[in-house]
């Protein structure tokens, strides 16, 4: 069996209507996944299944979210070991250690072109940084500009499909399935 990371992109059904996580492991259950657990209410999910292509896993998932709740809603899978990598990959452990909540880092489906990183790079604020590592993008951001260009310019329009996550959230997932 492997483990492996499932996070998607929006879980807001409706105006005031958010998918229980409860909900949400009784669909991975369903399809047969393993030990399913969720960490906080805003679509993190940790399952076992045999090894399988995450692009079979990722459309399995979608598939299932819109039976489920009546929406299509973009799920990034990573492997387990490919998460650890993602989380040892941060390009900003100072600023992690202070301001957690203040780094980001958009998980990607397909890695994000060198071009369009070059492209993004004008819309870093005075008080942000950017990097890529491994085709994923690390922001930090600052509370003082509430309506970061950055944040704004890293969408799915831009960049492809993919979802950001702040570094507590990355930090307690590879916690999980790093035991």
């Amino acid at each position: 069996m492997q483990t492996y990371v499932a996070l998607l992109y929006s879980i807001i059904l409706g105006e005031g209507r958010r998918v229980i996580m409860t909900d949400l492991k009784a669909m991975a259950e369903s399809l047969g996944l393993k030990n399913p657990r969720t960490l906080v209410a805003t679509g993190n999910l940790v399952f076992e299944a045999k090894a399988t292509d995450v692009s079979v896993l990722e459309q399995r998932l979608e598939s299932a979210f819109e039976k489920t709740f009546g929406r299509h809603v973009d799920i990034i899978v990573r492997r387990a070991d490919d998460w650890l990598t993602l989380a040892a990959g941060n390009p900003f452990p100072t600023e992690s250690a202070v301001t957690a909540d203040q780094v980001a880092v958009r998980v990607m489906r397909k890695p994000v072109p060198a071009d369009a990183v070059a492209a993004l790079r004008p819309y870093v604020g005075h008080d942000e940084k950017m990097q890529a590592v491994g085709g994923d993008i690390w922001i930090v951001f600052s509370r003082a500009t509430p309506s970061s260009r950055l944040i704004a310019a890293t969408s799915h329009k831009r960049l492809g499909i993919g979802t950001s996550r702040n570094w507590n959230t990355v930090r307690r997932l590879a916690e999980m399935v790093g035991r």
